[in-house]
């Protein structure tokens, strides 16, 4: 648990912001804190990321931007008085001068072992959930919901990636005050379309040039709703034979018999692809002709969509969290758990064709560049340095 210590002068003089996380595995809420790192002013800022679970595959990625990485060894759950204990111990030698929640069981653990530590610091919350309806959640997660917004009048600031969530958040007791939505920003050097594709996944999947591929890239969860993708991809499929779906995320493969199953007994076997986790998701992205979420709940402000968009593929989104934000005029947004709205939708982009897809997805990208540039001045990591700056000077 002890840290190296080898200070310089230099590093001395820097502002150490202890970010607290609840794990470092696939999400679009550990990947914007990914990006928030690899952009964060590093001659102004030290950070340091402690996780509450052990691995995942951010912590190598983290570690290679010369970023410490610690882990408490929890179990998934609410924070144990161990793991709560050694975040004391651990903030303790780091001695931080603020301290950044990222999501609720690492927000909440955070403001306790602030309270508890002689030093007291500034703490920040980020919250990158929707709350349509606390029913929907977990008891253990509405139960942490309802603790830290019984806190939060005491937290230096809440931090939210959609304004829709926050306002969703407001409802349920979070406090007005210290509350701001921040939306996540999109590295449109990464994700952008290519002349020579890096992958061609018509002809790695033996299908024909001509094929229309619908794409969703999302862990399997209950809130992402691959059971009403399939069913919205049956309604369509036998009016597009040459129409497929490619379906990519964690525990989306071959191994999940949920999925296999269903796609088995509604017929689309040959039309549905699962293609488990990936590394290679722009050159998938370049590969598709509509990208596609099917989300029913929980989204804040979902990441992949501003990818797509950013690699000029038109999309069709489910209206959860800022989801219509992203989209604007672009593509096409529903309403969740409605299969027939789904299709209708993906239909809608198929008529349009080639160049009316290009088109589209040409404004798409526009619109990224245009409000949502990880590299712009006005930057989601521009303004996190900002909201630092005003309350270590309060």
């Amino acid at each position: 648990m002890k840290l190296d210590s080898n200070p310089t002068n230099n590093l001395s003089k820097k502002i150490k912001v202890a970010f607290v996380i609840t794990g470092l595995n696939t999400g679009g809420a550990e990947m914007m804190l990914y990006k928030f790192l690899t952009r964060i002013d590093r001659q102004k800022y030290s950070p340091t990321v402690i996780a509450m679970l052990e691995g995942g595959i951010f912590v190598e990625r983290i570690q290679a931007l010369d970023i410490p990485v610690y882990n408490l060894g929890m179990q998934p759950g609410i924070p144990t008085p161990q793991a709560l204990l050694k975040l004391k111990k651990l903030l303790k030698e780091i001695q931080p001068d603020l301290i950044q929640g990222w999501m609720y069981h690492a927000n909440l653990i955070a403001q306790l072992a602030n309270a508890l530590s002689t030093r007291k610091v500034p703490v920040l919350w980020s919250i990158h959930h929707s709350i349509a309806s606390l029913k929907a959640e977990k008891t253990s997660l509405a139960a942490t919901i309802k603790l830290t917004a019984l806190l939060s009048k005491h937290i230096d600031k809440v931090i939210f990636s959609a304004e829709k969530g926050k306002n969703q958040h407001l409802k349920l007791g979070y406090y007005t005050d210290n509350a701001v939505a921040i939306s996540d920003n999109f590295d449109i050097s990464k994700y952008k379309r290519t002349s020579e594709p890096q992958l061609n996944l018509r002809q790695s999947l033996n299908l024909p040039e001509e094929s229309i591929l619908i794409g969703s890239i999302a862990r399997y969860h209950l809130m992402k709703d691959h059971a009403g993708l399939l069913n919205a991809a049956a309604l369509i499929v036998k009016d597009y034979p040459d129409l497929h779906f490619i379906l990519v995320g964690p525990n989306v493969d071959q191994q999940n018999t949920v999925l296999t199953e269903q796609i088995e007994q509604l017929g689309i076997t040959k039309q549905v692809h699962l293609l488990g986790e990936r590394q290679d998701i722009p050159a998938i992205m370049n590969s598709l002709d509509i990208f596609t979420t099917s989300s029913a709940y929980g989204e804040s402000f979902p990441n992949v969509l501003g990818e797509a968009m950013s690699c000029q593929i038109p999309c069709v989104s489910t209206d959860v969290g800022d989801s219509e934000a992203i989209v604007g005029d672009t593509g096409v947004v529903v309403p969740p758990k409605d299969p027939q709205a789904l299709a209708a939708a993906w239909r809608k982009l198929i008529v349009l064709g080639e160049d009316g897809r290009k088109d589209l997805g040409q404004q798409a990208r526009n619109r990224i560049e245009t409000h949502f540039n990880l590299d712009g001045s006005n930057s989601f990591v521009r303004k996190y340095e900002t909201i630092y700056d005003q309350v270590l000077s309060s």
